[in-house]
């Protein structure tokens, strides 16, 4: 099937492959569209039913509340016939393109789509899309909230645990234009391989070495970057990191009007610091926007996120009162360097997106200048070496925890025999570790440096195991 309307999507065949556990997020949403519109659903995941209880009854709540079709579940294994003799695959972006039912599914001639690839199949309205390795979460963030001073229902999702589709069925409704920003993860941009609509702004915060368990090299995992700025011409706008000579080197080969951000001064259109002040320069006007100091979020990478989140919301008619006031307001994310609370004068800080060396750098550059840190690290390496970050640590903590992980022994090999090194089996024995090797005027920061799902069903439980235990000490 050649998907041209969303009417075709009435009757037919569609398997969903990957579900997931966040309500909102791609695969369940993903279900909830395709079954509004008349799909004939096959839900497949390799994780078994207990696992996906609560997703499972999300759907069936869903079916039962708008009357719809019943899917069929398919749990703990993938069917080879839920990929041949179907219309449709739409492929949670954890899938990879490699998996060997995706190939069976292309070898058939069956379309493989995603929830952001169908939103910008369908969507009305110009997209800005924002990637990189660091920030992308936190300028997606901090653009929307501009963005939703132009117009209240501003559409900001994507990676940022939020579906698109959820939002595709009142746009379409939608007679004024209505701004809108995603978050794309290197996964998401895959699945767009296949669209030839354009970003109308195309976002690159940086690039640095991540997902090679899934990538397996650094040229790939770029290349699958790049994809965000595909089909884009001269009408179409880039905005890209000028500090990285990588990123300074991908926008040689980019089709869009290029504009720069940078943490220092620029002579080139887009956004900078210069002498402190937060600016931007657009077809030779330069409006100077607020302080560096004046943000809420501390860091030379808030100030990046800060720049491209100004630029981009600037572009799209984000009036400049309104970008300073979002610019001096926003006070950050959930799980990124976030302050939890301070208890016997020591604050702990949860940092659970901190999933590479680079992050976990950002994290104790930041918070080091207040005293020394006790780290709550470890977990798995995805491709990732250490010693840097091990440069860091010693230069900036008094003692380490480390949880349990493929990567666990590389980081302690790192940090190496200067610092005390505990390990936890748990987040509440970790936790407590750090509560009795920390003194006031201290920190504890939860920043892992890579995955650790054996111990956690994800980042954000990561984050909310590490916030009940702060919270019940």
């Amino acid at each position: 099937m050649t998907l041209t309307s969303i009417e075709q999507l009435k009757g037919a065949r569609v398997t969903v492959m990957g579900l997931g556990r966040h309500k909102q997020g791609s695969g369940i949403g993903a279900a909830k569209w395709l079954l509004r519109h008349g799909a004939m659903l096959v839900i497949t995941d390799l994780q078994s039913e207990e696992e996906l209880t609560d997703s499972k009854k999300e759907i069936l709540s869903w079916v039962d509340n708008y009357g719809v079709e019943v899917p069929e579940f398919v749990f703990g294994e993938h069917r080879t016939q839920d990929f041949q003799g179907v219309d449709l695959v739409v492929k949670n972006p954890g899938v990879p393109f490699e998996s060997k039912y995706v190939q069976i599914a292309q070898e058939n001639g069956v379309p493989i789509e995603s929830d952001v690839s169908l939103f910008l199949r369908f969507c009305p309205f110009p997209v800005i899309g924002i990637t990189g390795t660091r920030g992308k979460s936190t300028s997606t963030a901090w653009m929307g909230e501009m963005l939703r001073k132009k117009h209240p229902k501003a559409v900001i999702a994507g990676n940022i645990l939020h579906s698109p589709l959820e939002d595709l069925d009142w746009l379409l409704e939608e007679k004024e234009e209505v701004p809108i920003v995603l978050e794309l993860s290197s996964w998401l941009l895959e699945s767009m391989q296949y669209l030839t609509t354009p970003l109308e702004v195309a976002v690159l915060t940086n690039l640095y070495t991540d997902h090679l368990d899934r990538h397996k090299t650094f040229e790939a995992y770029q290349e699958a970057k790049e994809i965000i700025f595909a089909h884009q011409t001269k009408d179409h706008y880039v905005i890209i990191n000028h500090d990285q000579e990588i990123c300074r080197e991908v926008a040689k080969r980019v089709g869009g009007q290029v504009l720069w951000f940078s943490t220092g001064a620029l002579e080139l259109d887009g956004a900078f610091v210069r002498e402190g002040v937060l600016t931007l320069r657009v077809e030779e006007k330069e409006i100077s926007l607020c302080r560096a100091d004046e943000l809420v979020l501390g860091g030379e990478h808030n100030r990046a996120n800060a720049l491209v989140a100004a630029l981009g919301a600037y572009l799209a008619g984000v009036g400049v009162a309104d970008i300073v006031e979002v610019l001096k307001a926003f006070s950050g994310l959930a799980g990124r360097q976030q302050i939890i609370r301070e208890v016997e004068g020591v604050r702990y800080i949860n940092d659970t997106t901190a999933t590479s060396p680079e992050g976990v750098i950002a994290a104790l550059k930041r918070f080091s200048q207040d005293g020394p840190i006790v780290l709550i690290a470890g977990g798995n390496a995805k491709g990732f070496t250490f010693e840097e970050m091990g440069e860091w640590i010693n230069k900036t903590c008094k003692h380490v925890v480390l949880f349990e992980g493929t990567g666990t022994a590389l980081m302690e090999e790192a940090i190496g025999k200067g610092l005390s090194i505990e390990r936890a089996d748990s987040m509440k024995k970790a936790v407590n570790l750090a509560k009795a090797a920390a003194k006031e005027g201290e920190s504890v920061l939860m920043a892992p440096g890579g995955s650790s799902f054996a111990m956690f069903k994800n980042e954000f439980d990561r984050g909310d195991q590490f916030n009940d235990a702060v919270n019940s000490l």
